[in-house]
């Protein structure tokens, strides 16, 4: 039967301090020194086990043991990866390093080629904790970089380097021509440039015949007009491919190229340059008309390829963008 006494009034009262009367107080309890007698009598110990007599390991009770630690996880492979690049990187995280502006580029595998070499799906998260330790790796000084290491980061570099290819350079050849390739919508324009009187033939016709329109003429020639070189070259153009305006700037784009192969100064005019058109405008006052002068400034822009396209028809719309009619009943 429990007690009906609450325990505030069982519990004992707390101690007070001798020198100050505080609560509480709980004095310092002495250590207890133990000691023991030595022990005299002799210590049986077993009998030493002759290893040499014990009978062969049964194989069938061995445990297999997997070679990789990372075995029974869900991506053993990638993570072995992950694991041996720390491990090369605390090796040499004491050797010298170049800025990173500095360091050597590298074109690293995608996250859909390290799937395929390591036959694992590979969270991206994962591949970017790998690609952050090879960025670290790579910013090792080129004279001071083990060759251990340079194999171990070679299995991540793509099969082909996008950086070590190099633009084949434009040269004149043995008739004095030069040649540029323009491309502009679906068309492209291969052109050819030598020094002459200013004909221009464009698949075998001339540019009246090729081009109706004068808006296009002018952005077939608009190279050589926004240099002053109209009068200086001849110019043949193959182009297949689009409609008459994709075709006509194709024709720039590839007169440019071929141009700056004769004179590369020219690139700064034909990049930003242009030319001043000197325009009349009769205004309509309320005197009479007054003529108006104006100087127009035309920028070349002929070296940059224009990546505009016509924008896909989209289903359950009429164009690009366009609904049908609304309807309400």
């Amino acid at each position: 039967m429990s007690c009906k006494t609450p325990w505030r009034l069982i519990r004992p009262p707390p101690l007070r301090c001798p020198e100050c009367h505080r609560l509480p107080y709980y004095p310092l309890l002495r250590r207890q020194h133990l000691s023991t007698t030595p022990n005299t009598q002799p210590v049986n110990a077993a009998a030493p086990i002759d290893l040499s007599n014990l009978p062969a390991p049964n194989p069938l009770n061995a445990r297999i043991v997997p070679a990789s630690p990372s075995y029974f996880t869900t991506l053993p492979d990638a993570t072995d990866n992950y694991l041996t690049l720390l491990a090369l990187l605390r090796r040499y995280q004491t050797l010298p390093t170049v800025p990173p502006g500095q360091a050597p580029r590298v074109a690293w595998r995608t996250t859909t080629q390290y799937r395929l070499l390591v036959g694992e799906n590979v969270r991206a998260a994962k591949y970017n904790k790998i690609i952050q330790v090879l960025q670290r790796l790579n910013r090792i000084h080129p004279s001071v970089m083990p060759g251990s290491l340079k194999e171990a980061m070679q299995i991540y570099k793509r099969d082909v380097d996008p950086y070590a290819v190099t633009k084949r350079p434009n040269i004149i050849d043995e008739a004095g021509r030069a040649c540029g390739v323009g491309r502009r919508k679906s068309s492209s324009a291969k052109v050819y440039l030598v020094q002459g009187e200013g004909e221009v033939l464009v698949n075998g016709k001339g540019i009246n015949s090729a081009f109706g329109r004068i808006h296009d003429r002018e952005s077939a020639l608009w190279a050589l007009k926004a240099t002053g070189r109209i009068g200086k070259y001849n110019v043949w153009a193959l182009v297949t491919g689009g409609g008459s305006t994709g075709q006509a700037e194709a024709i720039t784009l590839g007169a440019a190229k071929a141009l700056m192969v004769f004179e590369p100064g020219l690139k700064p005019a034909l990049r930003r340059g242009g030319s001043f058109f000197y325009l009349s405008l009769f205004l309509n006052c309320a005197d009479g008309e007054d003529e108006a002068n104006l100087w127009i400034f035309f920028a070349a822009g002929c070296v940059t390829r224009d990546p505009r396209r016509v924008e896909r028809k989209k289903p359950g719309k009429v164009k690009a963008r366009k609904m049908p009619a609304w309807v309400k009943r």
